[in-house]
């Protein structure tokens, strides 16, 4: 029985090096919890001195390490955590504070005096929040809280693009379109299409004479609950929303590679440490939960309980992380918030 239960878990977790990412249909095994890729070698590993047949026992548990290995990196450890006085450097005078939030639904299922004081207690200095919108009769929905987000806000600077909302402190010099969402920012067209292709707001701003550049994210997820398994529109959808994804993931990287500024990227991505769909990003910027005392972050799932970890912060050019940190917000969200401490490296001359 342990022999099949290794090589069931190698028929599952093997495939996922090469498909995650580049197949379809692996973003359903991809719904796993991480933590699976190191919890269930390490469970077999331990069954394994039951075994009597010492050769047997030796072969079995050599396939256990090599699969422990092989899985090691998808579980979304920040081994970091474990070296003492491995942690981030201390922040200087005027380092930035970033919040970023998937709102579930903004204010519509919350009250909305709770869900304001919960925003203002962060004290950020910008502010990336997702969901911008309702949920009504089995649809997303377009919303108008802008005026109570102003008055919860004064001084504020707010930039709106489809369900995307950042909030600054400091001035905005650009707001220039990435992806998909290109054609779609007009407020002429109507607000379903703009829903649906921005899905990236990228902020320019200006922090005491140098620009820093916020990516606000919400990758769509990958299949609809609603939908039955045993339907054929269910296989439809995660086919379809894999290639909306890679695109958004292809217009993100390519904008945030070419961008000269100091950058943070950040939201509800849709994706786990496990996925091969963020390999791009992980290879081209730093993951800002390296900052994190957490061995493993998570930022989402049912209960008290996350298991998954979908929310990530990447930065780039020289902005560096003195603190991150996962807020739980309580009945507001099933998401956690990220909360950071930035700062850009000094300018070349600077002191």
């Amino acid at each position: 029985m342990l022999a099949w239960a290794v090589a069931g878990w190698a028929l599952f977790a093997l495939p996922g090096l090469f498909l995650s990412g580049t197949w379809w249909p692996w973003l359903l095994p991809d719904l796993v919890p991480p933590l699976a890729f190191l919890a269930v070698p390490v469970v077999l590993l331990a069954l394994c001195a039951a075994v009597g047949d010492r050769v047997r026992r030796r072969w079995l548990a050599g396939a256990l390490v090599v699969l422990l290995l092989a899985g090691v990196g998808r579980a979304g450890v920040c081994w970091g955590a474990l070296v003492p006085g491995g942690g981030p450097e201390p922040a200087p005078a005027g380092a930035l504070r970033v919040f970023s939030w998937n709102t579930l639904y903004w204010d519509t299922t919350d009250d909305p005096a709770a869900f304001h004081r919960f925003l203002r207690a962060r004290d950020a200095d910008v502010y990336l929040l997702q969901e911008y919108l309702a949920w009504e009769e089995g649809t997303h929905t377009e919303i108008d809280r802008l005026a109570a987000l102003r008055a919860a806000f004064p001084g504020y600077r707010v930039v709106v693009r489809g369900e995307l909302v950042t909030l600054s402190r400091f001035p905005v010099v650009a707001t220039p379109p990435v992806g998909p969402g290109q054609a779609a920012d007009d407020r002429s067209v109507p607000w379903r299409e703009r829903f649906e292709r921005n899905k990236v707001l990228r902020t320019d701003v200006d922090v005491a004479g140098r620009v820093v550049s916020f990516y606000n994210v919400h990758v769509p997820v990958q299949l609809d609950v609603e939908r039955s398994p045993l339907s054929r529109d269910f296989y439809r959808v995660v086919r379809d929303t894999d290639a909306v994804r890679r695109a958004h993931y292809a217009a993100l990287l390519a904008d945030a590679r070419a961008n000269p500024h100091p950058l943070l990227v950040s939201g509800d991505f849709n994706t786990t440490p496990a996925m091969g769909d963020l390999d791009g990003l992980r290879g081209a910027f730093a993951d800002a939960a390296t900052a994190s005392s957490s061995v493993l972050p998570v930022s989402w799932g049912p209960g008290p309980l996350p298991l998954w970890r979908l929310d990530w912060t990447f930065t780039g050019g020289g902005l560096r992380v003195h603190r991150y940190a996962l807020t739980d917000p309580g009945d507001l969200s099933d998401h956690r918030g990220q909360e950071l401490l930035v700062s850009p490296a000094p300018a070349a001359g600077g002191g």
